[in-house]
């Protein structure tokens, strides 16, 4: 498994502190992000998972911690629009670049509004895909905020 992805080579541009971890990815596993979570011996609400979505019909990336829902309501809320929904996974592979299971926020291929749950910037660190199954980077929320140029926002279902 090769540990230099585009978003790897994206935060190495742009300056960010981060560190690679890898796991054992579980494509079977009924909730990959929780899976991950698992694997990497850390807290959920550390772990977040980047979900491709759309509102009012225009792509939106969405990152929250890996043992939560998002909100379709509270979402098309936050992005100023009407309905939101999941994108198809092979949309989603298309859209991005990279494989459902893999989706890095960083180093899309084409750049979209990103939102992220509000109580994810709580954490000194928090880890995001790093763009393949099994990779993830560790780095401060802030700095995931400032490059994606991220909306915080309350996206996550009651539960």
């Amino acid at each position: 498994m090769s540990k230099a992805t585009r978003a790897t080579k994206i935060l190495d541009e742009a300056g960010i502190a981060f560190t690679v971890h890898g796991y054992d990815y579980d494509p079977d596993a009924d909730h990959v992000g929780l899976q991950a979570a698992q694997a990497l011996g850390e807290a959920p609400e550390r772990v977040l998972k980047t979900l491709m979505t759309k509102v009012d019909g225009k792509p939106v990336c969405v990152i929250l911690p890996s043992d939560r829902e998002v909100s379709m309501k509270k979402l098309a809320s936050a992005s100023g629009g009407k309905s939101a929904e999941m994108m198809k996974p092979a949309d989603a592979e298309r859209m991005t670049g990279y494989k459902v299971g893999g989706i890095s926020p960083f180093g899309q291929m084409r750049k979209v509004p990103t939102i992220i749950e509000a109580t994810a910037l709580a954490q000194e660190r928090v880890y995001v895909n790093a763009g393949q199954r099994g990779l993830q980077v560790r780095l401060s929320p802030g700095n995931l905020v400032s490059l994606l140029g991220a909306i915080a926002a309350p996206i996550v279902a009651s539960a």
